[in-house]
């Protein structure tokens, strides 16, 4: 036994963000932005809008898709690099917000959190200790963002997305890995006013462009790999590859390395950019509510992102 999911929901900011509108305060343009990253626009936290607005919003959609109540779930975990507050989770906050009463708690694990998160579950339906789960991702990573880098600036939207999951025989097989690395990919600690400590540089994510490219397309490989080879399965026979998001640059590499025709590919980087580990939930909800997948579909899941942390799923719908 793994699992099923059995409900699926999404939400995201209100404000839209073009390449022209970027191009407003950043010394860059959208040809620039576009043969570079894939990408066209990007939503973006603005206002009054919170990171537990958009969780609880896709939460509650997923729920209503599952058609089970808060009251059903056993555990909510969420995946973020960070929520609206460093404490109390962003886990704790929807806990709330859906009146559910069970426990919930906040992975990080950057990009590849939904693929931990998926992990984590399992093992928590495979023991007996739930029967519902509701895992969301949700990154609003525009407010750790130098907005006069323009190398980072163009890459990240925000968003939210989760799955109801409950025991079932889905999850085929699964695959992490972690490197840790902070010299390629982080966001420092804030800081606060101590008059003994050194005040720190501004809380900005700091990416070096080439080497996550590097290390990306390498875990992708090893990734799918392996999940293939614990399942037996021919590459040929999966239905559809739902890769991280974070540059078409690295979609492509793996389309040609893989030789796997082009429309089993899912993407969603041209209208949402690289929105974290929100990305693959984002891609399932929307194919789900078009019922673009079909029962029995074969879908391979892999994410990469900091930490340095990579995770790779196949499973079938």
């Amino acid at each position: 036994m793994s699992l099923s999911i059995i409900g699926t929901g999404s939400a995201l900011p209100a404000r839209i963000f073009t390449n022209e509108d970027l191009s407003e305060f950043v010394e860059i343009d959208d040809e620039w932005i576009r043969t570079r990253t894939g990408i066209h626009q990007r939503h973006i936290l603005t206002g009054d809008e919170t990171l537990m607005q958009l969780a609880t919003q896709a939460a509650l959609l997923a729920l209503e898709n599952a058609n089970i109540s808060a009251e059903d779930l056993d555990y909510i975990i969420v995946s973020t690099v960070g929520g609206d507050f460093l404490t109390p989770s962003l886990a704790c906050v929807v806990q709330k917000n859906i009146h559910a009463t069970c426990p919930a708690f906040d992975l990080n694990a950057a990009c590849s959190g939904f693929i931990f998160g998926l992990d984590t579950a399992a093992a928590l339906l495979q023991c007996g200790k739930a029967k519902r789960i509701l895992l969301i991702s949700a990154d609003g990573l525009s407010r750790s963002i130098n907005w006069e880098d323009r190398k980072t600036c163009v890459l990240f939207g925000d968003g939210a997305a989760a799955v109801v999951l409950a025991p079932g025989d889905n999850l085929l097989a699964i695959h992490l890995h972690s490197q840790g690395n902070s010299d390629i990919l982080s966001i420092p600690f804030p800081s606060g006013n101590f008059p003994f400590r050194s005040p720190s540089s501004p809380s900005y994510l700091r990416m070096d462009g080439q080497s996550v490219f590097k290390f990306a397309v390498k875990e992708i490989d090893t990734g799918i790999s392996a999940v293939l080879d614990k399942t037996k399965i021919p590459v040929e026979k999966v239905d559809y590859i739902l890769l991280h998001q974070a540059n078409i640059r690295i979609l492509e590499y793996a389309q040609r390395k893989l030789k796997i025709p082009l429309e089993k590919f899912l993407t969603n980087i041209a209208n949402y950019g690289n929105t974290s580990s929100v990305s693959i939930p984002l891609m399932l909800d929307l194919a789900n509510r078009k019922k673009h997948f079909s029962p029995g579909n074969l879908l391979i899941l892999c994410a990469f992102g900091g930490g340095l942390t990579s995770g790779t799923a196949i499973l079938r719908w």
